[in-house]
């Protein structure tokens, strides 16, 4: 046996590794959005280091865009400006409310959307049992999402909706599903580019998007007011969880199965969990504590489910994820 297999790290290890660089994304980018720093300007500027970082992959990308369909060319559209630009502002707007633990572990519903998508746009027949997971994982987001309002309903105390939470908890869902579209959309392209190519297209044409969107909102001038300290979180956002985060996972998934990569992202809702408590303060209750395990346990049931099925989606992309920026 060579050295390099004696001591290769095990695949599981590095798929949670991967996932717990994703938990640092999101106090970095509740830390940016709770300041003067729009989220469109937070992603315009990621993108702007992700394609310079990805941009060596498009070195022999012509002949490959030759054979690309105009379909393809929507879905690639569809990809960078929504599952990239637009998903990963609506995530990173959702922090800009103060909770940590919702948008963080909301962003977990994006396999039930991609499956459900795949169904509608590539007409793949639906895993058994998915209705099942679909209205489990609906529960554990309301109870990570609401759960002054569950314990009022089942104390008859009066049930009211604050507008912020409430937003909130869209915009990260309305992330989540467009990450799951990213997903069954990329799904969709591989067969036609390979996957170094599809990242650094997904960056490349989802930078001028955010570009257009940010003069749009007359927001360019905040990138020169930006401090230090803002400029790191950006850097780190961009390099670690986005492009570590990524390579990492992908090189954890080469030497796993898939179902043990599904346990292996559960180091992802674990780790937010962590940061929230050490690096925000956030409290957690037995309600939103059931919310979670209900959340993790059905998501991750249905992963093993779908991994057996040996068709890919069941896995969530770290490409469609937006703490991998991916």
């Amino acid at each position: 046996m060579s050295d390099s297999r004696r001591f290769a790290v095990p695949g599981i290890l590095l798929v949670a590794l991967a996932a717990s660089l994703w938990g640092s994304d999101a106090i970095l980018r509740r830390f940016l959005a709770v300041g003067e720093i729009s989220a469109s300007v937070i992603v315009m500027l990621e993108h702007v280091l992700l394609t310079i970082v990805f941009l060596p992959a498009l070195r022999k990308v012509r002949p490959v865009l030759g054979r690309l369909s105009p379909r393809d060319w929507a879905a690639l559209l569809l990809i960078g400006g929504g599952a990239s630009i637009l998903a990963t502002t609506l995530f990173t707007q959702a922090f800009s409310y103060g909770d940590f633990i919702a948008p963080a572990l909301l962003q977990k519903l994006q396999p039930v959307f991609a499956i459900l998508l795949a169904a509608l746009l590539l007409g793949e027949r639906l895993m058994r049992r998915y209705w099942f997971f679909f209205v489990g994982a609906v529960a554990g987001a309301w109870l990570i999402s609401f759960p002054a309002q569950t314990r009022a309903l089942f104390t008859g105390g009066e049930v009211s909706f604050a507008v912020q939470e409430s937003e909130a908890a869209l915009l990260a869902v309305g992330a989540a599903a467009l990450w799951g579209m990213g997903t069954v959309l990329g799904r969709s392209l591989t067969p036609k580019i390979p996957f170094a190519q599809l990242t650094a297209l997904r960056f490349t044409i989802g930078l001028p998007i955010g570009v257009i969107v940010v003069l749009m909102q007359g927001r360019m001038a905040e990138v020169t007011t930006l401090s230090g300290s803002q400029w790191w979180a950006v850097l780190w956002l961009a390099l670690i969880p986005g492009g570590a985060g990524l390579l990492i996972y992908y090189r954890g998934l080469g030497r796993t199965t898939a179902s043990a990569a599904t346990l292996g992202e559960l180091a992802f809702p674990l780790m937010a969990l962590v940061y929230g408590w050490f690096f925000v303060g956030n409290e957690i209750d037995g309600v939103v504590l059931t919310g979670v395990v209900v959340l993790i346990g059905v998501i991750t049931a249905m992963g093993l489910a779908q991994a057996r099925r040996s068709d890919g989606i069941g896995v969530v992309d770290p490409e469609e994820r937006e703490p991998a920026l991916a």
